[in-house]
């Protein structure tokens, strides 16, 4: 079997094509499977990804990166290699990334999820030999309910707040998280605001023709209505100004909102499970869809039970170590402890 990609101290390389994905180091050329900053990273020399990542990746890292948008199932070729991008289902523009050379096939998956949410492009299976895989969530307490489902158990809790007086504010992340939540929302209860950061990418994306209901720029130096939804990032918690809109109920959506010790933290007041990433079903279900024997798992949360299930159930796994973080910067930033200490 050929070894087409390494794991280096760089990040996931591939030495016939002299390509790097989501490297964590600057390099000469790296294709970037989505625009978060943990695999989306300044100073490489050229970039290449999915065309409705290109303004993102713009307004991340400069409007003067030297970037090159495909279309997913655009082939392209590097030294007999054929690559393409296929869709993830992880936000706007994010990809898994097939190469092929020699009758063999390797997937990287990126972060991605099976559930549809409406605004990316939904994760397609693909048949390969080796995969190599997010998984973030490879414990089998992480079991998503239908989102449908913790949609409207926001909405009761924000119509509740309402009742109460009690402005609401969900923290989310602002690439993908917060853009879900907004296209879900019971716009009847009252109005919406967002963070200026979180607003500034919805008109990126509303740019490129993703239709994102609108909301007010917060200025919390100005009179919040009593009904409203704030969308936040997790630094609203630590500003001083949140005191001007007091009396207030804070929740955090994350996937980390399984463990009952994540929504026990005092920062928050209450936690709705809904995450970006795929959760242990789907992981599982992921990996027998493309057929693959040989699996590669990216560190960026829990591993060591999804290793241990896949080594039981015969396929040859491999734990590697990556710099990216999923969201566990997004969820301890918020609660102000560690993932480890839950």
């Amino acid at each position: 079997m050929i070894q087409l990609l390494d794991f280096t101290s760089s990040g996931i390389y591939c030495p016939v094509a002299d390509i790097y994905i989501d490297p964590w180091k600057p390099v000469d050329r790296a294709i970037i499977t989505h625009a978060h900053a943990d695999h989306a990273r300044i100073g490489n020399r050229s970039y290449l990804a999915h065309k409705d990542s290109v303004p993102l990746l713009k307004y991340m890292l400069g409007e003067y990166i030297s970037i090159q948008g495909v279309e997913y199932n655009e082939p392209f070729y590097e030294n007999g290699v054929k690559i393409s991008l296929h869709p993830a289902g992880h936000i706007v523009g994010s990809a898994q990334v097939r190469l092929e050379y020699k009758g063999e096939v390797w997937v990287v998956t990126g972060d991605f999820k099976l559930i549809d949410d409406g605004i990316s492009r939904p994760f397609e299976p693909l048949k390969c030999d080796v995969l190599v895989t997010d998984s973030t969530f490879g414990l089998p307490i992480f079991q998503w309910q239908p989102q449908q489902l913790v949609f409207d158990e926001i909405n009761s809790w924000w119509l509740q707040n309402s009742e109460d007086k009690k402005v609401s504010i969900v923290i989310g992340y602002t690439l993908g998280k917060t853009q879900r939540l907004l296209n879900h929302l019971e716009r009847s209860i009252g109005p919406v605001y967002a963070h200026g950061s979180i607003e500034t990418i919805n008109q990126v994306l509303r740019n490129q023709g993703i239709n994102l209901p609108e909301v007010q720029k917060i200025d919390l130096k100005q009179k919040v209505d009593r009904n409203a939804l704030i969308l936040a990032m997790p630094s609203i918690i630590y500003s001083p100004v949140i005191k001007e809109i007091q009396p207030y109920s804070i929740a955090a959506a994350s996937g980390w909102m399984t463990l009952r010790g994540a929504r026990k933290t005092p920062n928050i007041d209450r936690g709705f499970v809904l995450s970006d990433h795929a959760d242990w079903n789907q992981l599982m279900l992921s990996v027998k869809e493309t057929g693959a024997k040989r699996i590669f798992l990216t560190n960026s949360g829990y591993s060591s039970a999804f290793s241990r299930w896949l080594a039981e159930n015969g396929y040859d796994v491999t734990e590697v170590a990556t710099k990216f973080t999923g969201e566990i910067k997004e969820i301890e930033e918020t609660l102000g402890v560690g993932v480890e200490s839950f």
